[in-house]
């Protein structure tokens, strides 16, 4: 019941320090009492390009030069950045006939059919899931289960912005604090991330890999969140999901997998992605996280977690290592810090009324690691499984 599984409730280790993040669904800015933020921004400001200029408009003004000279994705979906040091963005699973499979703006409160539903294909540690901060701020229990059941957790800002249309300062807090909250709930500090709408430049770029987060972008979109009953109906997905398949079923991906564009922001989307799961499974050799495609085997900062390698994922091998991961202040978490309210931070727009490269590149991606490692007590993860199972009570098989 998807009203059960959205009803407020409070978790105290994200509860307790909830002061320390910006206003769930708030612009995020750097807190000015933020030590740890604000000594990590002075720490890699001077690496951000200060000649490339904040975006005004969405979509890109036909006064753009048509050179690109930012490697404006929203132009012209450029992935190579054309300032040096950059890698380029992942917008290709590696892997032939391979799907690189994941999920924009979560976690959903309402998610648990979906999640069952790839269980019962036995499709766990499946996909990518791209979080956003406020949401993990108000659903971290959902969150939780997407780490329990081995799936791969990558950032996706904190209140979901056109990244180009924002200072570089407060680029820097959408990041920061997606990252920090995901760690806080969660017990993992992501390596990657994914921009809204795919809105990333040079500059955005820049500020992403000084925190050693890897941009992941796509190639083929649904377009499954952005219907508005006129000029993208239902329809039109649907369309998109065949045309892609159709793609897929002629071999143009015998040689290099494609990553698709979905989402987990309400009932339709996710049903989408029930309905066509077995069209893409028939037209894919091979399904898997983004991740996993690209042989990531550590996803995270955390050395005590990792993914299988793509072959021991292909032979059966899709189970992960993580039994020492947990949630900040663990032993806080139990089950008796969990409650149900009738208030919380303000709600996210995803909820839903489902049932169903250089050497100093790298060492500036590791020192911003570390600062960016909060200090977690050791648990099992079987405590977040517990913990989860208790969210609200009515709610049964969440795991």
């Amino acid at each position: 019941d998807a009203d059960q599984e959205c009803t407020p409730y409070s978790y105290s280790p994200v509860d307790d320090q909830i002061g320390s993040f910006p206003t769930v669904w708030g612009a995020a800015s750097i807190l000015p009492d933020d030590a740890d933020a604000l000594a990590m921004w002075n720490s890699i400001s001077s690496s951000i390009p200060t000649n490339i200029d904040t975006k005004a408009t969405q979509p890109p003004p036909s006064d753009y030069p048509s050179d690109d000279p930012d490697c404006w994705w929203t132009y012209d979906q450029c992935v190579t950045p054309k300032l040096s040091g950059l890698p380029p963005d992942i917008a290709d699973a590696p892997e032939p006939s391979t799907l690189g499979y994941g999920f924009d703006d979560g976690p959903n409160c309402s998610h648990n059919a979906f999640y069952d539903f790839l269980q019962s294909q036995n499709q766990k540690a499946s996909k990518s899931f791209y979080f956003i901060g406020s949401n993990v701020a108000d659903y971290p229990l959902e969150a939780q289960r997407a780490l329990a059941e081995g799936h791969e957790i990558c950032a996706h800002t904190w209140s979901h912005p056109y990244m180009t249309t924002v200072s570089s300062e407060n680029a820097f807090a959408e990041l920061w604090y997606t990252v920090q909250m995901i760690k806080l709930a969660v017990g993992v500090t992501p390596t990657c991330w994914r921009p809204p709408y795919g809105d990333i430049d040079d500059r955005i770029r820049a500020i992403a890999n000084a925190l050693g987060l890897q941009t992941i972008m796509w190639k083929y979109d649904t377009a499954d969140a952005s219907v508005d009953g006129t000029t993208i109906t239902d329809e039109t997905v649907e369309n998109n999901y065949n045309d892609f398949l159709q793609t897929a079923n002629s071999g143009a991906f015998t040689s290099t997998g494609a990553i698709l564009l979905t989402h987990e922001l309400n009932n339709f989307t996710m049903s989408e992605a029930v309905k066509y799961y077995p069209q893409l499974k028939s037209a894919f050799q091979y399904i898997v996280p983004v991740g996993v495609s690209l042989n990531k085997t550590q996803p995270y900062l955390e050395s005590n977690y990792s993914l299988p390698t793509f072959d021991q994922y292909i032979s059966g091998t899709v189970t992960v290592t993580g039994s020492r991961i947990s949630p900040l202040n663990s032993t806080s978490a139990a089950p008796s810090s969990i409650s149900t309210s009738s208030s919380s931070s303000p709600s996210s727009s995803a909820s839903s009324t489902s049932s169903s490269p250089s050497k100093e590149s790298a060492t500036s991606a590791n020192a911003a690691h570390s600062a960016m490692n909060l200090s977690s007590s050791k648990g099992l993860l079987a405590l977040i499984i517990t913990a989860f199972s208790l969210h609200v009570s009515g709610i049964q098989n969440l795991i």
